[in-house]
């Protein structure tokens, strides 16, 4: 039985995808639910599982190919497995092991002809590639033994021609060790790059700073932290869930924080879905908590680990990337003290966390040495004026200087 394996559907906000990598290859055994291709788009990387057991019996859409919500890529044969892709390529495949059968003194022979030296080629692999002009000898085989199949001559047919100049070639020259190495950008990492450029030039951001002390929150998480993770089935009390706690207190009281930009009209949102900047493997990903408002800190706290895991892993929906009213990026983590975020439109702020270093600070005439972190809030002067960035930053600061008016929300 024959099955079309088609693209996932994408949402409204995602046009196209492009097929990173085929994981098998036609003719190779797949049992059901096991990975065979994986399809990026602008936000994620989706993966298509077989629908049975079975093998591919084709693919038509290659790796780098643009392909549409729902379009076809391959054909899946139920049942199949272990042979060539199509009848002919398994008739093929009998005729071959026929061959090999044959007295030694022959194999030579036909393995030689055509010039392809000891390579073992199907004969009409051999056939089409006399038809499509393509070297035999450039052609590296995917079937059985590293036999040449058809589909290898049809792939190598659609590679560019400037081979040497590969995506992932180095290049060293005579002066010695300077080696350079170019790959193409992915699809997500462009996205990537024309958001945040978009963002610089249609936006009119800019950036205040503050500095807060985190002892308060350092010593709350000391003398609880234990009893908060039993009582809440070892969920970690870390600083991101009051960040979010604070954020969310802050965005009911600045509503234009909360509000975003859609042509001539400003949409205010009387919710508030946080997004999370994480960095993964491929780039970084703002995953969103939606409705923050209605969380506790230790649900808070479960989902950005979650969030957190998942998107190192790439198992990211495109849907818990979409939407947000807000983000919060710690560069902190990494080490930075101090930063400028970039803003995620069609949102108007976005908070950026940093590193917590020990200063000496004036406090009541004395100098104390304390655990300082520089806060920076960017947002875009076109809707927020000064005033309401400063007194949103300061509620933040007062909040986790002071976690009691968190709960009190004063």
């Amino acid at each position: 039985m024959t099955i079309e394996i088609k693209a996932p559907t994408f949402p409204e906000s995602v046009q196209d995808g492009s097929i990173a990598t085929w994981h098998k290859k036609p003719g190779e055994a797949v049992s059901r639910d096991e990975l065979i291709v994986d399809i990026e788009t602008d936000k994620v990387v989706l993966e298509v599982v077989a629908p049975a057991d079975g093998a591919i019996s084709e693919i038509i859409k290659d790796e780098g190919d643009t392909v549409l919500s729902n379009e076809v890529i391959a054909k899946f044969e139920e049942g199949a497995g272990g042979g060539e892709s199509k009848d002919e390529g398994a008739k093929e495949e009998a005729g071959e092991e026929k061959k090999a059968e044959a007295p030694k003194e022959e194999a030579p022979k036909e393995e030689a002809k055509g010039g392809d030296g000891d390579q073992l080629v199907n004969p009409a692999a051999r056939k089409l590639a006399d038809e499509k002009g393509v070297d035999l000898s450039t052609v590296t085989g995917t079937g059985k033994g590293g036999r040449i199949i058809k589909e290898d001559v049809q792939k190598a047919e659609k590679a560019p021609a400037a081979a040497p100049a590969a995506a992932a070639a180095e290049v060293a020259t005579a002066g010695g060790e300077r080696v350079e190495k170019r790959v193409p950008m992915t699809r997500m990492r462009k996205r990537i790059a024309e958001r945040l450029l978009d963002a610089s030039q249609s936006t009119a951001m800019l950036t205040t700073f503050n500095e807060v002390n985190m002892k308060p929150i350092m010593d709350l998480r000391k003398n609880y932290k234990e009893l908060f993770e039993k009582k809440h089935n070892g969920t970690r009390l870390g600083f991101m869930g009051f960040f979010v706690k604070a954020a969310v207190e802050a965005l009911k009281r600045y509503t234009a924080v909360n509000a975003s930009i859609d042509g001539n009209d400003i949409v205010y949102h009387g919710y508030q879905d946080i997004g999370v900047a994480v960095s993964s493997p491929k780039g970084l990903v703002v995953p969103i908590l939606r409705n923050a408002e209605n969380m506790g800190l230790a649900d808070m706290e479960n989902n950005i680990r979650d969030l957190g895991v998942r998107a190192q892993g790439g198992k990211l929906s495109i849907d818990e990337m979409t939407g947000g009213t807000f983000t919060i990026t710690n560069g902190g983590v990494f080490g930075s003290l101090l930063s400028t975020p970039i803003l995620n439109p069609p949102q108007t702020a976005i908070l950026g966390m940093h590193k917590i270093q020990e200063r000496p600070m004036a406090v009541d005439g004395k100098v104390e040495i304390l655990p300082m972190m520089y806060l920076a809030l960017s947002y875009d002067h076109r809707l927020i004026d000064g005033k309401e960035a400063v007194g949103f930053l300061v509620a933040i600061k007062e909040m986790i200087e002071d976690p009691a008016r968190i709960l009190l929300e004063v």
